[in-house]
């Protein structure tokens, strides 16, 4: 009960500190601005994020080669690609196509996939995972997002094209940071700080409930745990890593 009362008041209060940003959103200036720094911060940011989880990644990674076309031609699709952090894991000779929606990614991008020369760039495309409608149906064996699913505008919906474009039999890898225990102190300081968070992490949401969406979109079977990336203390650190079958 006093989490119900106390939420509120704590984001009205951090909306009235962060007024003029909320002034040049809704004025239509802050998003523009925003996306071409967030690469940037990206590109920082994305190293220690990438080192904190490498193990995780690592093993998450190494079943990529079972999903597989019976030629062992692997054919991927990574949504919301970014920086390209998730290319050293990625099995050599692999087919790659990546959509971003911000087209500032793309220096960055490039840069990591001159330092990942066991890769093949099929395409990039500026798209959102919403609308994949650049890629047929059926027409990859895996699909990867990492840290997307919190950012985006409708999961559902993402999660239905995901469905679409992947080859009956291929999966979707995923790793989110998602809403802690309701109970808990964590998911309060979700709440408290999703309004302002939503500015500076280009829409991210801190307490979304991927694993509902994961667990009501048709796939034929779901590999899912849940894990803390340190620190513990700060609201992205709940997340949940695994893959889905279609």
């Amino acid at each position: 009960l006093v989490g119900m009362v106390l939420i509120p008041f704590l984001q009205r209060c951090s909306q009235l500190l962060l007024l003029p940003l909320h002034i040049l959103a809704h004025l239509g200036l802050w998003d523009p601005f925003y996306k071409k720094v967030f690469p940037h911060i990206m590109a920082r940011v994305a190293p220690t994020y990438n080192r904190k989880v490498f193990r995780q990644k690592q093993e998450l990674f190494s079943s990529l080669r079972k999903f597989a076309a019976p030629s062992g031609q692997l054919t991927l699709l990574e949504i919301g690609t970014g920086t390209g952090t998730n290319f050293q894991f990625y099995p050599p000779g692999c087919r790659l196509t990546c959509t971003d929606p911000n087209p500032n990614f793309s220096k960055f991008l490039l840069k990591s996939l001159s330092e990942n020369q066991h890769l093949k760039l099929e395409r990039s495309l500026v798209a959102s995972g919403e609308d994949l409608r650049q890629i047929p149906d059926g027409a990859v064996d895996v699909v990867v997002g990492t840290l997307v699913l919190c950012s985006v505008t409708d999961a559902e919906k993402v999660l239905r094209e995901v469905l679409r474009v992947l080859r009956r039999g291929g999966a979707f890898y995923f790793l989110e940071h998602v809403a802690a225990a309701r109970s808990s102190w964590t998911y309060f300081w979700q709440k408290v700080c999703d309004p302002v968070w939503k500015y500076f992490g280009d829409g991210c949401s801190l307490s979304r409930d991927t694993q509902q969406e994961l667990e009501k979109t048709n796939f034929s079977e779901l590999n899912l745990r849940r894990i803390h990336v340190t620190p513990y203390w700060v609201p992205t650190s709940p997340h949940i890593i695994g893959y889905a079958v279609k």
